[in-house]
């Protein structure tokens, strides 16, 4: 039987790093002068992780155009201008059918009622005659309403300088104004009912 030699392990010794040198360094002066600091490594590079769908970009509210004058002046005159189609169809309407004629328009109430005469009879007859063109027997039939004629003719001629130039009618009404408006109607009611006020009956 050979007789084998049994080795007894050799220790392991600890690897000790790799240090850089530095240029004009030896190794025995890098032994003695202390650890050498590493040489850093380059970063790596990483792909750029998908953040997924981009939202969208909030948009600034976009601003209306400012309204230029003509159009401005246009929507000003709009109304004064509907208000006159709708009077000159009416007078065209009352002068074409005479309202002097029974059956084409109704009886007034209080007339057929009580036979009094109320503010507007005659009214009718009045527009038909200034259709025509014939102002006394207008103002035979209603003066009121001649009168009430005037004023809206010269209302809407303020009304239409006004929208001419950009401004609104501006048109207010007093308390006080309105009460001596009234008081004219009644007045004119109460003379024509009267024995001295012929001159204002239909």
């Amino acid at each position: 039987m050979t007789d084998e030699t049994v080795q007894s392990p050799q220790p392991v010794r600890a690897v000790r790093p790799t240090r850089t040198l530095r240029p004009g360094q030896t190794a025995h002066s890098a032994q003695t002068t202390g650890p050498v600091e590493a040489a850093p490594s380059a970063p790596s590079v990483l792909p750029a992780a998908d953040a997924g769908p981009t939202a969208p970009r909030a948009t600034a509210p976009v601003q209306p155009r400012a309204t230029a004058p003509s159009a401005r002046r246009a929507a000003a005159l709009a109304a004064p201008l509907a208000t006159l189609a709708a009077v000159v169809g009416a007078f065209g309407y009352v002068g074409a059918v005479d309202p002097g004629e029974p059956g084409h328009y109704p009886v007034c109430p209080l007339l057929h009622l009580t036979g009094l005469y109320c503010p507007g009879c005659g009214g009718l007859r009045s527009a038909h005659a200034v259709a025509h063109g014939d102002l006394t027997a207008a103002l035979g039939a209603n003066a009121l309403a001649v009168a009430a004629y005037a004023a809206f003719a010269a209302l809407w001629t303020f009304w239409l300088l006004r929208a001419v130039r950009g401004r609104p009618l501006g048109l207010r009404v007093r308390a006080s104004q309105g009460w001596s408006l009234a008081a004219v109607v009644v007045l004119f009611t109460v003379v024509r009912n009267s024995p001295f006020g012929t001159g204002l009956v239909p």
